[in-house]
């Protein structure tokens, strides 16, 4: 939509208006579409991307029948069990549970009804997860993802808006009316609603709100969308809704070093490890890549070698992000270990000794110290490969509060009128630190609460 296709009238006013472009604004967007009801979605950008575009694209659902038809057991009660788990009981139980039940309709709905090539991902499981639930498109890439929203948004002829900054949430004192806008040539203008869903992600590209509460990780890398500025919750804020979990942050112990690539976990988890820059070994690393992020940080000058060899590599070699990190010179590769020792200016010595540790763990002759346990194919052989790596901030997991129908709720726990939120913009799943990220819960929350959102701010339009 452009400026001249706009009315002559004083303000636009659209039944539901959307608030960011990523994949929690498209999916609320297509869902009230689907209602009947007409939706605008206002970008920043000049094309929709959010922080969707820089994931792997993958989303996690339980119970679904492309699992039952592989043989695996599970049910959203397993999976809010494993996020109940891996948040340590930090998180809201009916809203984990809820989130679960949800996501298997959401990856139909996609699939089915919007064309969104999703599919049970194969070969590896991710941390904390008890089975494989993963979903993610061809090639794995959150563009591609994104790419595929955005054509469905374009066959629903749903309207985007594009350049257009919202600055301001107008309202009554408790109701939202419409929001105001600043356009690229500096102009200011208004639109009306009659339900706002905010799905501007959250707060990481903020300096001073990451110092704020999460100040471990304002030293961090930020890679992230820049439109994580924390508008959403300053507006929510400012209408007396509920925050938690402000503390709670996905991080990546993974990003390739002066490239802005993440080196991905399956890596990692297929038998991977990694080495600070003595060489050594400093925790287990299969734990989680978002609570890995902080233990790469604490190692000197903030890097760590991700070591792997050829098998893994040919299993990496199945995303795009890997296949970017190798075109770009990211990943260094060896014959043999002294090889390896001399293009990672690591100490030959303690390299071989760190190998031959997880080799002896890995055959069952010893204890790792961190308690990691490494299985017998997970033996690295010639020819290795390397990464060097630093910890980074992806995104943050606290935000507004929102109940199981993606309504914001205010400081007494009560609905706000009109006001619905998704995506980074409200509290994740993920508890209050980083160890209690599960591998695929943002884009999860994202398009499941996109989804809710949408549908329920259609049904309160129409009454």
């Amino acid at each position: 939509m452009t400026k001249e296709d706009q009315t002559m009238s004083d303000t636009l006013h659209f039944p539901v208006v959307v608030v960011g472009a990523g994949g929690t604004g498209l999916t609320a967007a297509l869902a009230a579409h689907d209602a009947g009801v007409e939706a605008l979605v206002i970008e920043r950008d000049a094309t929709p991307l959010g922080s969707t575009a820089m994931s792997t694209g993958l989303i996690p659902a339980s119970g679904t029948p492309e699992q039952a038809a592989q043989g695996i057991a599970d049910s959203p009660e397993l999976f809010a069990q494993d996020i109940m788990a891996k948040t340590k009981g930090l998180t809201d139980p009916d809203m984990a549970l809820a989130i679960a039940r949800e996501s298997v309709e959401t990856i139909a709905w996609m699939r089915d009804e919007h064309g969104v090539p999703l599919d049970l991902v194969d070969g590896f499981l991710y941390p904390g997860h008890s089975v494989r639930r993963m979903y993610g498109t061809p090639n794995r890439t959150g563009g591609e993802l994104m790419a595929a929203l955005e054509d469905a948004c374009g066959k629903a002829e749903i309207p985007i808006l594009t350049e257009a900054t919202v600055e301001e949430v107008l309202h009554d004192g408790a109701r939202v009316t419409g929001v105001r806008y600043r356009r690229p040539d500096g102009a200011l203008e208004d639109v009306t609603c009659d339900a706002l869903i905010l799905a501007c992600s959250g707060f990481a590209g903020n300096p001073e709100m990451v110092a704020k509460f999460i100040p471990d990780m304002a030293a961090a890398t930020f890679h992230g969308h820049p439109g994580n500025k924390g508008d959403a919750v300053r507006w929510g804020e400012e209408l007396g809704a509920q925050l938690e979990d402000m503390t709670g942050y996905q991080g990546h112990g993974g990003l390739a070093m002066g490239h802005g690539i993440p080196i991905l976990w399956p890596l990692i988890m297929e038998g991977g490890f990694q080495v600070n820059l003595e060489g050594k070994r400093f925790s287990d690393e299969s734990a989680g890549y978002s609570e890995q992020a902080a233990k790469v940080n604490a190692q000197p000058e903030h890097v760590a070698w991700s070591i792997f060899d050829e098998r893994l590599h040919q299993l990496m070699c199945a995303f795009d992000d890997y296949r970017d990190a190798l075109k770009a010179g990211a990943v260094v590769s060896a014959q043999t270990l002294e090889e390896l020792a001399e293009k990672t200016r690591l100490p030959a010595r303690a390299l071989g000794a760190t190998l031959a540790d997880v080799a002896a763990i890995a055959r069952g002759e010893a204890q790792d110290a961190w308690g990691r346990r490494f299985e017998e194919r997970h033996l690295l052989e010639a020819p290795y490969y390397a990464a060097r790596v630093t910890g980074a901030l992806f995104h943050t997991q606290g935000g507004l509060v929102v109940d199981a129908e993606a309504r914001v709720c205010g400081v007494d726990g009560t609905p706000l009128p009109n006001l619905f939120a998704g995506g980074g913009a409200a509290r994740g799943i993920s508890g209050t630190g980083s160890y209690g990220y599960l591998a695929g819960n943002g884009l999860l929350a994202a398009t499941t609460l996109g989804k809710v959102a949408g549908r329920s701010a259609a049904r309160l339009v129409e009454g």
